[in-house]
């Protein structure tokens, strides 16, 4: 019985082989007959898909702002709007940020810990600080929240300010004087030492001047010992191994999800508004001292701004704008800290203030 059984396996194993490659080169013969036929279909869906995309953003985002123009003029105290039903407004507009842009979603507002913050802490409201305070979780709780942010905030930074020095320490302000005791006699009164002459003023340090920084999707044309701005993310992507020995690079990124890049570039074809306000709110919170620096087209600046004007007031002090306006004279635009003058072949300048 076993041979005839090993017999009849090797002659199913040939036949399977035999129809393997017969089907094998049908499949690859078909393969290209059919691949020139999807590479075409492909490059003349792309444009339509594209075109698309840019006539619908803008009309996503008058949608967002119309949504959150209706949801400000609501009563502060409605009997038909609960929080859930606030949180459940904030969450859908959030979902829809996901779903229709290309990375910079943010965490849904229903839930707490999905902000990284302990529920009690949210539900505080308190404006000390991002740990334990986001806009977007204020802003579903109160729709009056971002006015309330801006007074605790100003009250703060003046009770900050007049905060008298021993209130640090109660216990020593409020510590009882010690028993008198009889007086010791006097010791004698030494002979003060000569007086020394005063130390001549320091001079003022001279006052800190615009400076210059190119940006360019070819770094490698930009001049030698030349501030250098290029992409960290997009088809120009450029690698830190590509700018070894070019000192500081500020990192621009295009899609709303690299919190670690430098700048974000807002324009129809890269970043909308609306991700310009989320990935400065991100990048903040992930770097509480550092900047979000935003480059957009002079056009579309009132756009983008009123996009941030939903962040909290400590946040908006931390952006620098950069501001596309290419006349080919160094300036810089009244409200910006850094303005484009100059668009050429191989790079781009830009002056920017100090603070930038």
């Amino acid at each position: 019985m076993t041979p005839r059984f090993h017999s009849s396996l090797r002659a199913f194993r040939a036949y399977c082989e035999t129809l393997l490659r017969a089907i094998r080169a049908y499949y690859n013969s078909s393969i290209r007959a059919l691949r020139p036929r999807y590479d075409a279909a492909m490059r003349d869906f792309r444009p339509r898909y594209d075109a698309v995309l840019r006539a619908l953003r803008p009309r996503y985002d008058a949608a967002v702002r119309a949504i959150r123009a209706c949801y400000g003029r609501l009563p502060a105290r409605s009997p038909r709007l609960t929080l859930g039903v606030a949180a459940a407004l904030v969450a859908a507009v959030a979902g829809l940020t996901v779903g229709l842009t290309a990375g910079g979603g943010s965490p849904a507002v229903g839930h707490p810990a999905a902000l990284g913050q302990p529920a009690a802490a949210n539900s505080a409201g308190t404006a000390s600080g991002p740990a334990r305070w986001t806009w977007r979780a204020a802003a579903a709780a109160n729709p009056n929240s971002r006015d309330q942010l801006a007074s605790k905030d100003q009250v703060q930074s003046q009770a900050a300010a007049q905060k008298p020095a021993a209130a640090e320490h109660p216990a020593a302000a409020q510590k009882p004087a010690a028993p008198a005791h009889a007086a010791a006699p006097a010791a004698p009164a030494q002979p003060a030492a000569p007086a020394h002459p005063a130390a001549p003023p320091a001079p003022p340090a001279p006052p800190a001047k615009p400076w210059v920084f190119y940006d360019s999707v070819l770094p490698g044309a930009i001049p030698a010992g030349q501030q250098v701005a290029t992409y960290a993310t997009g088809p120009y992507a450029a690698s830190p191994a590509e700018l070894a020995g070019r000192g500081k690079i500020m990192w621009i990124d295009v899609t709303g999800t690299d919190y670690n890049a430098t700048a974000l570039d807002t324009e129809p074809s890269d970043a909308t508004p609306t991700e310009a306000a989320d990935w400065a709110y991100h990048r903040l919170l992930k770097h509480p001292h550092g900047l979000a620096h935003i480059y957009t087209m002079i056009s579309e600046w009132p756009a983008v701004k009123q996009a941030c004007a939903w962040l909290p007031a400590s946040m908006q002090s931390r952006i620098r704008w950069w501001i596309a306006d290419p006349t080919g004279v160094p300036h810089i635009l009244p409200g910006a800290q850094a303005t484009q003058w100059y668009w050429g072949q191989n790079y781009d300048i830009s002056t920017a203030a100090p603070d930038f």
